[in-house]
């Protein structure tokens, strides 16, 4: 067999997907400027798809800040790698008033949240070591496990008496090996909106020894009484070890930062290997994130504004009868009882005919029998969308119920 006949064949599960939904399903491509309102295929879209929880992608200080920096620097500057020439005076300030912000004394401006996660994992542990880590993690929090080369125990998705038993068997391996424990939860759970009980977890430090590495890219800026995180929020920020958020979301840039004691943040700068080969943070993404970060700390009317929308979003669904699930964060699921087949032709409905664009969840992400829409809402949307996205949402139920969806696309 040759290697790509599997990537070429139409024939192939992958080339049917790809055919039918290719622009439409997946790859969709939204236009116009960052905010509630965008153009999808040349229609304006109600869009509840963007991680742009603080609205600040378009912020007008924002833009004025990128654009400076770009006129004044360019994109290239600085040249190379941090630890051999891209080193600023810009990037150390970023990372240490970053650092202070979520309570840490340290702090490292990291290219990519992605990367950078599966690089703290795989610079963190040996093959002496032992990984814990919880079943519903971000793929890249799987990606990082998989780099290492020793053992690793998953516990069931927040149950922390499956999590003390994985503790317990990890905690008689490292006694064999000599090694040590890293335990790794996110603060808010993206897909369902459900935040890691890091103040159980840390109580588990009592009764165990290991450190934790929390992935708060969903908590940055949203959680806590001055968006300093979901460790904030619980008030266990000094429990946690090692702290690790994006710019992505709250912050609508490009980046992403681990946080911890000097000497953990030391050891991670000389040996992340995703940063010490790879070109340093162009000046116009570091300044912007400057800017953006002032606003995210000096401006509480903007989580202020998120979570008025949050609230009036949610309360108004479940007032309508909708199973949100667990979430206790901006990120909003909506399950439907509908069998998948009828995927396509609720999208197609919702932004052909209410003119709404979010994000579509199926098995085997969520159990067979249900489909979820998931909603992310932010400062920039506004009542009147809410009021009018519960209103199609309602319209989409009654549609279910009635049988009006059928399959009539491969999805």
């Amino acid at each position: 067999m040759d290697l790509f006949d599997k990537l070429n064949s139409e024939g192939t599960d992958l080339g049917k997907y790809r055919e039918a939904g290719h622009g439409y399903y997946t790859f969709p491509q939204l236009e116009g400027e960052i905010g509630p309102i965008m153009t999808f295929q040349g229609t304006e879209m109600l869009t509840w798809s963007i991680n742009n929880y603080l609205g600040l992608a378009n912020n007008s200080e924002v833009r004025e800040a990128d654009a400076k920096a770009a006129e004044k620097w360019g994109m290239a500057y600085p040249m190379g790698a941090r630890i051999m020439s891209g080193q600023t005076k810009y990037h150390e300030e970023l990372e240490q008033k970053l650092a202070n912000f979520v309570g840490k004394e340290k702090g490292y401006l990291l290219n990519y949240g992605y990367q950078g996660m599966v690089s703290i994992i795989d610079s963190m542990v040996d093959r002496k070591d032992v990984v814990v880590y919880d079943s519903d993690s971000h793929a890249c929090i799987l990606d990082g496990v998989r780099l290492h080369m020793g053992k690793r125990y998953v516990y069931k998705h927040n149950d922390m008496e499956s999590l003390e038993k994985q503790l317990t068997h990890a905690t008689k391996l490292a006694e064999t090996t000599g090694g040590g424990i890293l335990l790794i939860t996110e603060g808010v759970f993206g897909m369902e909106g459900d935040i890691g009980n890091l103040k159980a977890i840390t109580d588990l430090k009592k009764k165990f020894q290991f450190r934790i590495l929390v992935d708060d890219a969903h908590g940055f800026g949203t959680m806590g009484k001055t968006g300093a995180g979901t460790g904030e929020h619980f008030g266990v920020q000094d429990e946690i070890d090692v702290y690790f958020g994006t710019f992505a979301k709250s912050m609508a840039g490009i980046g992403a930062f681990v946080a911890g004691n000097k000497a953990v943040i030391d050891f991670l700068q000389y040996t992340m290997r995703s940063q010490l080969f790879a070109k340093s943070l162009p000046m116009p993404m570091v300044i912007g994130a400057l800017k953006r970060f002032e606003l995210l700390k000096n401006r509480p009317e903007l989580k202020d504004n998120l979570w008025k929308v949050v609230n009036a979003l949610q309360s108004g669904l479940k007032e309508k009868g909708f199973d949100l699930g667990v979430t206790e964060s901006p990120v909003t699921p909506v399950f439907f009882n509908a069998k998948v087949p009828m995927v396509t032709s609720i999208m197609r409905d919702l932004r052909e005919n209410f003119k709404i664009f979010c994000s579509v969840v199926i098995y085997p992400v969520i159990p067979k029998g249900k489909i979820m829409l998931r909603l992310i809402p932010t400062a920039a949307h506004t009542l009147e969308h809410v009021e009018t996205t519960i209103n199609a949402f309602d319209q989409i139920a009654k549609n279910i119920k009635a049988g009006k969806y059928t399959a009539t696309e491969v999805i």
